[in-house]
């Protein structure tokens, strides 16, 4: 899997390239086309401890409005993008809300840990829908729009692929 990362801090702006590659329980990953020792754990809701290089840190993720992730480690703060190249480009991002029917994607290969709704459900905007986890860290996927859920294609326990449909909302 390559994703790119845009970050943005008090440093200015920079963009990289993730690549994770399965390797037995966990991940091999390049930066940029270099091999790097990474680690990544959930040790509280919206904090992740990462061990890169050898270097700890403790990042706290929130999502902000406009789609993207706020990251702050310490007195650090940073605004990031990550871009799915397999994503299709016309998708609308941001504030604005989607309209008719749409599917709820898994972003990423994982396991499906919780179900947070309900065919049948009355959903808002943001509202999480479904958790996976995928290399030791839980995912919230979230509602693309105000609405009902039509009907959820998973359930507790199930491996998910990348891009694959989870459920809908109406």
């Amino acid at each position: 899997m390559k994703f790119e990362v845009q970050l943005q801090g008090a440093a200015g702006k920079k963009q990289r390239m993730v690549e994770l590659e399965p390797d037995g329980e966990g991940y091999k990953v390049r930066l940029d086309g270099k091999p790097v020792n990474a680690d990544a754990v959930q040790i509280a809701p919206n904090t992740i401890s990462i061990l890169l290089e050898g270097h700890s840190f403790e990042i706290y993720v929130s999502s902000a409005a406009n789609g993207t992730l706020k990251l702050q480690s310490g007195s650090h703060e940073f605004t990031a993008e990550v871009v799915d190249p397999r994503a299709w480009r016309g998708r609308r991002h941001g504030a604005v809300e989607a309209e008719g029917r749409q599917p709820v994607n898994a972003p990423m290969p994982g396991k499906v840990i919780r179900l947070l709704v309900k065919a049948g459900d009355d959903v808002e905007a943001g509202q999480g829908l479904v958790v996976v986890e995928a290399m030791k860290m839980q995912n919230e996927i979230r509602s693309p729009k105000k609405g009902r859920v039509e009907r959820l294609l998973t359930k507790e326990g199930q491996t998910v692929n990348a891009g694959e449909i989870l459920g809908w909302v109406e």
